[in-house]
């Protein structure tokens, strides 16, 4: 409800129109009425890449467009808390937690699953709030490992987001999160890589063990 009154028309989005709460004895329900998205989702069985989708270089402008206005719109809570940056980058990563982490509003849950292609819609906005800079697009970029030219994509049109010490420290986040979801049996195929690009970017090998050493 809150991005539908603080987040700029100019973010593409659904629209929201109305909210439903009600209650049945022990439970409590919530039902949105959004506008229906007829174009295609990029991913719409899974959250990472598989191929490169060939987006159009309106497609890669729009989405920063997106970012950058997101970015500065008033966040209302925190999606990524420090409490839990403090357990993950040590447990996940291997390295002390940050001693400062800036923040901006964001998506919070930026993936292949959750963006149409053209037109570009942003689709599922229940992790909005204040997020590490460079979260999004860090997430987004774990999310694309498997299609190296994707990544490099990203990396290319996020590079005065992610090059930056701040924006290291939300790619880090992110993939301490995705490191997570590994160790919960998430994400076998993109394993490797995400170990291999959080170790390029810290110099130590995460501690977090593949799904099938931690099955028993």
């Amino acid at each position: 409800m809150g991005a539908s009154l603080l987040v700029p028309d100019a973010v593409p989005r659904p629209r929201l129109y109305d909210v439903h709460d009600w209650t049945d004895e022990e439970w409590a329900f919530e039902a949105e009425v959004l506008d229906y998205v007829t174009h295609p989702v990029v991913s719409p069985e899974r959250a990472d890449l598989d191929r490169d989708p060939g987006l159009p270089a309106e497609w890669w402008a729009d989405l920063c467009r997106a970012l950058a206005l997101l970015a500065g719109a008033e966040g209302v809570k925190v999606t990524v808390r420090d409490g839990w940056i403090e357990r993950a980058f040590p447990q996940f990563l291997g390295i002390p937690a940050p001693t400062k982490v800036e923040r901006v509003t964001g998506h919070g849950d930026l993936h292949w699953g959750n963006l149409t292609t053209t037109p570009l819609t942003l689709l599922d906005w229940e992790r909005w709030g204040l997020v590490p800079y460079g979260y999004d697009a860090g997430l987004l970029h774990t999310n694309s490992l498997l299609v190296p030219d994707v990544a490099d994509r990203i990396r290319l049109e996020f590079a005065s987001v992610l090059d930056t010490p701040a924006g290291r420290v939300g790619e880090l986040a992110a993939l301490a999160e995705m490191l997570q979801a590994v160790a919960r049996g998430w994400y076998p195929d993109l394993a490797p890589r995400l170990l291999a690009r959080a170790e390029s970017l810290t110099g130590v090998r995460p501690p977090v063990p593949l799904h099938s050493e931690v099955s028993g």
